[in-house]
């Protein structure tokens, strides 16, 4: 039996209709929210949708049945086509109004709404198709205020002086062109390029609808005017939005308040509003606002006309809104029972909780504002000034912070902008690259700042007033007023309230991994109990030591002739490191602490140079030439495979004895005072079985005297960091001696690529745009190689010891990808930086619920 055709089978569209097979996966996002629309029973004007196969073969030359096309419209068509990407955010070409005005129709549409309006309706198809079809220059095609007979003529003399041809009369034909240059629009590079920019595919498909136009041009009140029912920037319920008579789409959003007759929407006391004088379309846009938010389970912005009082409903966008009005609405949506818990925290992607986090520039302190822009992303931040992506990737290897400075950036800027704290651009608008990915990451950005010049091959940056900054020079960026600072600009805390915790408690109780924090500080601490990690993954302790009132102490322990004197000397640090414990105990109260023992080489404990050397020789009362021999003997060819972890805690075991002895002390004192800390103590840099038994003799030992000095019970557990090859390979002999393995991967992944990740910023990039690597592999978990390491290690680890714990302590257990990987393989928990833990709680709790087949919200647009 022959199969019969469908309608788009035939003539290349479909009518959309509630029964049509219409997907956003085939016809695009909007073509699937004007269907379910047109399912609520909403005014849509008669629209037809073209699918990604169609318009692909439209920018090959291959066109629809326009006739059947334009014979749905009726005798006289006049349509709009606007483009329907997979996802919103994807873009698109610019929608195109009133396509089939020619002069036949101007003259009857003269007769019957009046000239103005006939003249505004053609001149704005004009000024379009010449402009977005014909490619011409767009200052020939100019807006006018007052549509006149004149400047219709001007506007069509000028067409044909630039094409030597009458403006196209005929319906299909401009159709046909204004579709076929949608679809070469997308198809181009440019195009590509910045959709790629935007986590599109790089085969993303097009679909195209083609909508019967409602003038907003005539009698009266008509025009046209948007509505939303929340604020975009804070997510507080609030009408807003704008309309203006006698105009089309979006007018009323560009227009000036002194521009055309402006009407509030809201009843309101400066002026007439739609409540008041258009009542029953005012009932019926709140009526169909209300069933869009329940029946889409979204905040939709809606596009209306009204012609000689009669509503339509021409298009529905999801509200534009920051990360924090996403937030708020997810989780009020939730509240209101319209959406699962599990699916509003599937709304609020985990990349894009920086914003929420990071600091914000204090608006009542002081700021010597040297450059003002567009505020194009919200937020603060202070760093040295950068010209390249390659700097800021090198800058962000060696932990300082930078900001991107560019004329403007480009999809091959983004790895820069990923290092950088915040970026500034001399061109661009708030639509602009810089703009659209600041914001999809996080970042403070300022565009637009035309008066500042840069000169790249110099290195400078030369302001308004002449003054001149280099490469290095220290800024601050404030995205929300759109300035840049001088220096280091004082900084308000995050804003994080009750939507925040609320949906993070959500994701807590959905998300199958454990997420702590990397903390050397007791402000690190504080900063992890703020974020609700369950504990501390990675307290290293060295940093400790670099402190005023314990450096000295150490370099004199460095020149100590042997372990007694070096023991004695340690006396001295024991009782501040003790208190570093104590607090650091408290804070996180009863939540598991990891520290990490000593790691760092002795020789970074030395001053750099002869005038260092000279200074501390005096300190010491030694001899320069003892001193300087000594810094000789300590140095390294490759201090990071040389005389540091396990290896300085064998050699110097005095350093280990004494921090061992702190922790214990410590945490006889908190469990007095009512802790209940369980101390998890790892070995740092280990790679044979030997090195766990001896160092874990000597911990045991220790442990032991102080149990019986204090009078003390006491638990603690004693685990490996693996972060070198031989110990993820040998994990199952390690295993048996530990209670926890913790994979290091900062350390992993620069010995299993050989690769310094101090230095590896200056040619990642280059790497990944040639597909060496198909990222960074230390800003992303390589799966493959060091992936298969962990696997490895987590496997031969788990047979050795079923009741192993296994965690992930270096950066990439922030990465959302990375989590994933982690999760996969089994891993207990994840361990990152404070301002992290949120992102990485967030991100395995999409994970959860993806893998449990919860749906994904649709997108809206």
């Amino acid at each position: 039996m022959q199969k019969k055709q469908g309608l788009s089978e035939i003539t290349g569209f479909d009518e959309i209709t509630p029964t049509a097979a219409i997907s956003a996966e085939r016809h695009g996002g909007r073509a699937k929210c004007l269907q379910r629309l047109i399912r609520l029973d909403m005014p849509v004007p008669r629209t037809l949708a073209l699918d990604f196969d169609a318009v692909h073969a439209l920018s090959a030359g291959d066109m629809p049945d326009l006739d059947a096309m334009l014979a749905l419209f009726g005798p006289d068509p006049l349509v709009s086509v606007r483009p329907s990407s997979q996802d919103p955010d994807w873009g698109g070409p610019g929608a195109i109004l009133n396509i089939g005005m020619n002069d036949a129709l101007h003259a009857r549409l003269a007769a019957s709404h009046g000239e103005p309006a006939a003249n505004a309706l053609y001149l704005r198809f004009i000024q379009s198709f010449a402009v977005h079809v014909a490619r011409l220059d767009a200052d020939e095609f100019e807006t006018v205020a007052i549509p006149t007979a004149e400047a219709l003529q001007r506007a069509l003399a000028a067409y044909e002086a630039e094409t030597d041809e009458r403006f196209p009369q005929d319906p299909k034909r401009q159709l046909g062109e204004v579709l076929r240059s949608m679809a070469r629009a997308w198809e181009g590079t440019t195009a590509r390029l910045l959709r790629e920019a935007k986590g599109a595919p790089a085969d993303a498909g097009l679909g195209l609808v083609v909508q019967k136009m409602a003038l907003g041009v005539g009698n009266g009140l008509s025009g046209s005017g948007v509505i939303q029912f929340v604020d975009g920037s804070t997510g507080q319920r609030e009408i807003r939005g704008r309309y203006m008579c006698q105009a089309q789409g979006r007018d009323a959003l560009t227009a000036k308040e002194d521009e055309g007759a402006i009407l509030y929407l809201a009843a309101d006391a400066r002026g007439r509003s739609i409540e008041q004088v258009l009542p029953g379309v005012w009932d019926d846009l709140m009526r169909y606002g209300d069933l869009a938010r329940r029946r889409l389970r979204e905040e939709m912005q809606i596009e209306f006309a009204v012609e000689n009082e009669r509503l339509f409903i021409l298009d529905a966008v999801r509200v534009p809104r920051n990360s924090r009005a996403n937030l708020r609405i997810a989780v009020a949506l939730a509240k209101d029972g319209i959406i699962s818990e599990d699916e509003a925290v599937l709304r609020v992607p985990p990349r894009s909780l920086p914003e929420l986090l990071h600091s914000q520039v204090d608006p009542e302190g002081a700021r010597e504002v040297i450059a003002r822009g567009i505020p194009a992303s919200p937020g603060g931040a202070t760093g040295k000034i950068v010209f390249s992506s390659r700097a800021a990737q090198a800058m962000a290897a060696q932990d300082e912070p930078s900001i991107l400075v560019r004329r403007e950036t480009t999809p091959e800027d983004i790895r820069g902008m990923h290092a950088a704290r915040a970026v500034l651009t001399e061109r661009g608008g708030v639509t602009s690259h810089a703009a659209v990915i600041a914001r999809g990451l996080g970042l403070p950005c300022v565009v637009g700042v035309s008066d500042m010049a840069l000169d790249l091959r110099a290195g400078t940056m030369t302001l308004p007033n002449g003054r001149v900054l280099r490469e290095g020079d220290v800024i601050t960026i404030d995205g929300t007023r759109g300035h840049a600072i001088s220096g280091a600009a004082p900084m308000l805390a995050p804003a994080l309230g009750e939507n925040f915790s609320t949906l993070l408690a959500w994701a807590d109780a959905a998300r199958d991994i454990g997420v702590r924090a990397n903390a050397d500080t007791p402000e690190d601490a504080r900063k992890a109990r703020m974020f609700e990690a369950e504990g501390i993954g990675l307290a290293r302790t060295e940093h400790m030591f670099f402190a005023e009132d314990r450096l000295l102490a150490m370099r004199e322990m460095i020149f100590a002739d042997d372990a007694e004197d070096r023991r004695s000397i340690l006396d001295r640090i024991l009782p501040m490191q003790r208190a570093d414990f104590i607090e650091l105990f408290s804070i996180m109260h009863d939540r598991p602490v990891t520290i990490r023992l000593f790691d760092l080489p002795l020789h970074e404990f030395l001053p750099q140079g002869r005038e260092g050397l000279r200074e501390l020789a005096e300190a010491l009362d030694l001899p320069l030439s003892d001193v300087t021999r000594r810094a000789e003997a300590l140095s390294e060819f490759n201090p990071m495979l040389g005389m540091r972890g396990v290896r300085l805690g064998l050699t110097v075991p005095e350093i280990y004895d004494m921090q061992a002895r702190a922790i214990f002390e410590a945490l006889v004192d908190v469990a007095q005072s009512g802790g209940a800390v369980v101390p998890e103590i790892m070995i740092p840099l280990v790679s044979a079985r030997r090195e766990v038994e001896i160092v874990k003799a000597r911990i045991d030992a220790v442990a032991a005297a102080v149990r019986v000095e204090r009078g003390a019970a006491f638990d603690y557990r004693l685990g490996v960091m693996v972060e070198t090859p031989r110990a993820a390979l040998r994990a199952g002999e390690i295993a048996p001696y530990t209670a926890f393995l913790s994979f290091g991967t900062n350390d992993l992944t620069q010995m299993t690529y050989g690769l310094s990740r101090d230095d590896a910023g200056r040619f990642m990039s280059q790497y990944v745009n040639q597909g060496v690597y198909d990222e960074d592999p230390f800003h992303v978990l390589d799966p493959d190689g060091v992936g298969e390491l962990l696997t490895i290690g987590a496997e031969r680890g788990r047979a050795a010891n079923p009741g192993v714990t296994l965690s992930v302590c270096g950066e990439h257990g922030g990465n959302p990808e990375s989590i994933a990987f982690c999760r996969a393989a089994g891993f207990d928990y994840v361990s990152c930086s404070p301002f992290r833990v949120p992102v990485a709680r967030l991100a395995a709790a999409h994970l959860a619920i993806a893998e449990r087949g919860a749906e994904r919200p649709p997108r809206m647009y």
